[in-house]
């Protein structure tokens, strides 16, 4: 799977330089997006136990929980796409632990 917006995830390793466990499950995400020959949910959600599926349109929110760090990914064809980083509290604070507003946020932003 080609991924854009690699650069996010290593900006994230970068800002919290020193967090090995950290910079570890950036690295391990970003090996299993390239990797992945994903088909449907059920395919991320095997492979990706923090994964959650937010719209039926492919995007998955996937939770670093070593860091409480939230990633919002978009899924299509053979693509993934970086669309947000944040901590759990930004998660929280942005879309409020929420799918409508979840999908809201993706509308406003152009992206559904």
């Amino acid at each position: 799977m080609e991924l854009f917006g690699k650069h996010k995830l290593l900006k994230l390793k970068r800002k919290n330089k020193g967090n090995t466990a950290l910079s570890n499950a950036v690295d391990q995400l970003i090996d299993d997006l390239c990797k992945a020959k994903w088909k449907n949910s059920q395919d991320v959600k095997k492979a990706r136990a923090d994964a959650d599926c937010v719209h039926s349109d492919g995007f998955y929110f996937f939770d670093i929980n070593i860091h409480r760090t939230m990633i919002l990914i978009l899924f299509d064809n053979e693509e993934a796409t970086v669309i947000w980083i944040g901590s759990h509290d930004e998660y929280e604070q942005t879309f409020k632990n929420n799918k409508q507003t979840i999908e809201k946020w993706l509308r406003k932003s152009r992206l559904i």
